[in-house]
């Protein structure tokens, strides 16, 4: 038999899904919730505790709780890397009108808010290895945020990096007041003679640090999807390589794998 605290839960979350409670309506208080359902505020608490768990509703420190805005749903498909190529050699006016991040949200250019920052540093171990450079080889590191203007927490906390010798023939490709840069990473590299032969992408999944979730807006409980996608160029090496960490509560990932006809 269900607890008390969980048929309250039962009551509050069939509200929001009927629409009844919308999407930033702020719930009566606990008090008022108590004389409600005739139970006690530590019950209340508990079964606003179940919903917060569940995504369903958020708590604003000195407001009260709140039913949950749903965040804009990212669906990230391996295709889109065929996108990108395709587009990578196109007049610039074509490539500004729409970059990944619209192809996989949906979202124009103009819903987005976007924050790019470089840095040089040196490779660690672990990111040397993976280009193939001794450690200490100097990189660009490149750190990416783009929201939806209507919402606060990014679609992804995304660190790029570019061993720095291999691009600094073209200086824009050093500077982050380039960006947004039509046509992304790939374009980039094309500006350099590098074309694309493929990309890896090493998809694993924990819980989110403190600070990851604080910036994502995840609820508690939440998983965050890491993703390392390394790109290679038509001479195998390794050109690009992306750390990326995505919402678990409102990121798809979907491959899709082409098979051979017998």
């Amino acid at each position: 038999m269900a607890k008390a605290y969980e048929r309250i839960a039962d009551g509050i979350r069939e509200s929001i899904r009927a629409g009844q409670l919308k999407p930033g309506e702020r719930l009566p208080s606990e008090t008022a919730l108590a004389d409600k359902y005739g139970r006690s505020v530590p019950t209340i608490r508990e079964a606003l505790r179940l919903l917060r768990d569940e995504g369903l509703i958020e708590k604003q420190h000195g407001r009260g709780n709140f039913v949950r805005q749903a965040r804009t749903a990212v669906l990230r498909t391996n295709t889109r890397h065929q996108w990108e190529k395709s587009r990578a050699r196109e007049p610039e006016p074509l490539r500004a009108k729409t970059g990944a991040t619209e192809h996989d949200t949906g979202l124009q250019v103009n819903d987005l808010v976007f924050h790019a920052a470089y840095r040089e540093i040196k490779a660690v171990k672990n990111i040397a290895d993976a280009f193939g450079v001794p450690e200490g080889e100097v990189l660009v590191e490149r750190t990416y945020r783009t929201r939806y203007a209507a919402e606060r927490a990014p679609f992804a906390l995304v660190t790029s990096y570019l061993v720095r010798d291999l691009v600094a023939e073209n200086p824009d490709l050093l500077d982050d007041s380039k960006e947004p840069w039509p046509g992304g990473t790939q374009n980039q590299l094309f500006t350099v003679g590098i074309e694309l032969d493929r990309i890896e992408e090493h998809v694993t999944a924990r819980p989110p640090t403190p600070e990851e979730a604080e910036e994502l807006e995840l609820p508690p409980g939440t998983a965050v999807i890491l993703l390392r996608k390394t790109s290679y160029d038509t001479h195998d090496r390794v050109v690009e390589l992306s750390d990326i960490t995505l919402p678990g509560d409102r990121t798809e990932m979907l491959f899709t794998t082409p098979l051979e006809r017998w």
